[in-house]
């Protein structure tokens, strides 16, 4: 597929001011960090939730403990993919049995990956509970999910898609909204 882009939806501070407030209300719902386990979904939900962990130091003086989940083999397209998934571990700093575990991505679209995520959360123990973080909301869900802290509601068409890039995977730091070229 091939893309043009079409307009900066959040500039550097835009996605800064947007996990400051992520990370304001997830110590607000939970009312405060205990057993609070941060998890990102691999590649952009790890530096985010990593973000929204060190801001949650800053807020509470203390840092929830950050995990890393890769959802490769639970997800429904698995069989279709041409290539040769790259697998890499899931690595939970602490036991999440009994914990709120609050998934962290960059972009929630249908919600695939989420029920992926939650698969694969669920195979590694039994949290008390599930939220959801997303710095971009762009709609579409064909599945009933929806994130608990949102950075930013952004209405799409199917001939659009939504660009994260940050600074430690991409060398840039913005959110672009991007045409989708038949």
């Amino acid at each position: 597929m091939e893309f043009t882009d079409k307009t900066v939806l959040m500039d550097s501070e835009g996605i800064r001011r947007a996990l400051t407030r992520i990370s304001h209300e997830i110590v607000e719902k939970n009312k405060g960090v205990e057993n609070i386990v941060l998890v990102g979904i691999r590649t952009r939900g790890v530096p985010i939730a990593e973000r929204l962990a060190a801001n949650i130091e800053k807020i509470e003086g203390q840092k929830p403990p950050v995990g890393v989940l890769d959802i490769t083999l639970y997800r429904d397209d698995l069989s279709t993919l041409a290539y040769q998934p790259i697998v890499r571990p899931t690595e939970l700093p602490v036991d999440i049995t009994g914990k709120t575990v609050v998934l962290v991505d960059d972009v929630l679209y249908t919600g695939r990956t989420i029920r992926a995520a939650l698969d694969a959360i669920i195979d590694n123990g039994r949290p008390k509970t599930i939220q959801l973080a997303v710095l971009i909301d762009r709609g579409h869900r064909e599945l009933p999910i929806r994130a608990d802290f949102v950075g930013k509601n952004v209405p799409t068409s199917s001939k659009e898609a939504i660009s994260v890039q940050l600074q430690s995977t991409d060398e840039a730091e913005q959110v672009m909204l991007r045409e989708i070229k038949e």
